[in-house]
């Protein structure tokens, strides 16, 4: 699987949002949610999340590990595929998306084009409390918190907003056993 690709842009379409990324004299097309910054010969380096099919080997890239991981969240809903996850990421912002799913909001991921009502409870059903703290923009904290004291919160029982809640404007240590005992004391007093 092609995991992250590094190369110069030479040939973008905006229609398709697609563009031709040059790595090392091989030419890959890769879907993106948007192509409207790129110009041809601008350097380019995309997470790429990798579709094998019968017919075609299908490219989605994002340009940071966040919004792939976000993509496969999505891709784990059923009744979405690639072509509907990516529609998603480009009619809202990750953390716009994000927060929908975390506040229930279906009536909000509904206007998401090719994503009905039924879908989006469904999404809604699916990912609520699923998705992590770092993935949902969080305007409100200076600093987002680190992934594996998030999971571990997670592990735990908390949920995203009870963890969001708990440590917003909050700067963890540096150390990973006193940020994990920091969070945990915030959360038995929220």
């Amino acid at each position: 699987m092609i995991g992250w690709l590094s190369g110069t842009v030479r040939r973008r379409d905006a229609v398709e949002v697609v563009a031709v990324l040059d790595v090392a004299g091989v030419g890959y097309e890769v879907f993106l949610a948007s192509v409207d910054d790129l110009r041809i010969g601008d350097p380019l380096e995309v997470h790429v999340h990798t579709v094998v099919r019968a017919d075609a080997i299908l490219l989605y890239g994002f340009r940071d590990f966040a919004e792939r991981e976000f993509f496969e969240l999505l891709l784990a809903t059923p009744g979405v595929g690639p072509s509907t996850a990516m529609a998603a990421l480009r009619t809202m912002s990750l953390g716009q998306l994000a927060q929908a799913i975390e506040d229930g909001d279906a009536k909000r991921v509904a206007q998401v084009p090719g994503i009905g009502t039924k879908t989006a409870n469904r999404i809604v059903l699916e990912l609520k409390g699923k998705i992590l703290v770092d993935a949902v923009d969080q305007s409100a904290t200076t600093e987002r918190q680190p992934r594996e004291i998030d999971e571990a919160l997670r592990s735990l029982g908390y949920s995203a907003p009870e963890i969001r809640e708990a440590l917003v404007d909050t700067d963890l240590p540096d150390d990973e056993g006193e940020a994990l005992r920091f969070a945990l004391n915030r959360l038995r007093r929220s």
